[in-house]
């Protein structure tokens, strides 16, 4: 794990933290270097499938690190890793042997396709059909709020089999992106996050082959939750990274500043605004941590997960918007990353289940009995 998370700070140290402003800018997402990531792909992919076969709590330090620097490319990432993992633990072997090099070495790029345009967090309710024929399977719908959806080369496509049926008709499809039928829209115009490429698809008439199923009919529901509660631990520490990185410059901003004639450090006021943020930092980190050893021990993590993304996204957005205060109107400039990581916090509210998503899976287990 050391020589990955080594490999991680330098990536963001070195290709993300100095270009991710001018990636918000041009409202793009850096294809070029997620293509250079190869030595951060396959983070959970066993090693006898070409795989690095990391932990859970590994794949989340990693993830924090690349989020301090940029949170959409973290993310971005992380969906690419999910993919692979996706592969490796439901996929046929001709899926894995035709897809996971391609996705190690970053030839293709993964998205997963589940939330509609009218869905939202009713990810049960799919209107995408998927329609078998003699030569495999018909898709037709649309999805939204796909991330990497500006450039990803392969899909996991989500899809009802049997209207009616609900979440036991749904199946999951990988689906070349070049495929005929397959229409990808332009990115979406966001607060902030477009290092994240997200957008949207359509699917018109698109013929798959029937070994382009990767969880078949019954089992494509569960695959696509079966990861929900690593992606939830995994946001709760991309956003100890953020928040780790907006204190870092708050802090320093207040060494050398002065204001009537004393360094801000020298402030109690401030001393105390920034100790608190410290102290929601420290919580955040204990609880997504003890989200990803649950994990790791393969115990029961969902109400520690929902636990961890809740506090630590909430906390997230409170805690940048005190670091912005720290540098005053400074912290509005492009010069600093903190604007960037507002908005950032932000979307990381949404990715993976809104805090009220959490709130539905914590009620339900403090009413259960």
């Amino acid at each position: 794990m050391a020589d990955a998370l080594a490999i991680a700070q330098r990536f963001a140290r070195e290709q993300v933290a100095p270009h991710a402003q001018q990636w918000e800018q041009d409202r793009s997402q850096p294809l070029d270097t997620l293509r250079a990531a190869t030595e951060l792909t396959g983070l959970l992919v066993p090693t006898s499938l070409g795989g690095q076969g990391l932990s859970k709590t590994n794949l989340a330090k990693i993830a924090e690190t690349l989020a301090a620097a940029d949170l959409g490319f973290a993310f971005a990432l992380v969906v690419h890793n999910n993919l692979m993992n996706a592969v490796a633990t439901v996929g046929s072997p001709h899926l894995q042997q035709t897809y996971l090099p391609k996705l190690t070495n970053m030839e293709m790029l993964g998205a997963f396709l589940l939330t509609e345009p009218g869905g939202g967090s009713d990810a049960a309710a799919l209107k995408t059909t998927a329609t078998q024929t003699a030569n495999g399977w018909l898709i037709n719908g649309a999805k939204a709020w796909v991330t990497n959806a500006q450039h990803a080369d392969l899909l996991s496509v989500y899809a009802q089999t049997d209207p009616g049926a609900g979440a036991r008709g749904i199946a999951a499809f990988l689906v070349p992106a070049d495929t005929p039928g397959v229409v990808r829209n332009a990115p979406y115009s966001l607060l902030g996050g477009h290092s994240m490429g997200t957008g949207s698809f359509d699917f018109e008439q698109c013929e798959v082959p029937a070994e382009a199923m990767l969880a078949p009919p019954g089992a494509g529901f569960k695959a696509a939750l079966s990861g929900i509660d690593l992606a939830r631990a995994v946001v709760a520490a991309m956003s100890c990274g953020i928040l780790d990185a907006s204190l870092e410059l708050a802090i320093a901003h207040c060494k050398t500043h002065q204001l009537f004639g004393a360094r801000l450090a020298d402030m109690q006021g401030m001393q105390w605004q920034l100790a608190d943020v410290a102290t929601d930092l420290h919580g955040m980190r204990l609880m997504a941590y003890q989200a990803c050893e649950l994990l790791d021990a393969e115990q029961p993590a969902t109400l520690a997960a929902a636990h961890a993304k809740k506090f630590a996204t909430r906390q997230l957005l409170s805690g940048v918007a005190q670091c912005m205060q720290a540098l005053g109107a400074n912290g509005l400039r492009q010069e600093t990353p903190l604007a960037r990581h507002y908005a950032a916090a932000k979307i990381a509210q949404y990715i993976d289940g809104t805090t009220e998503i959490q709130n539905v899976v914590l009620s339900r287990a403090l009413f259960a009995h």
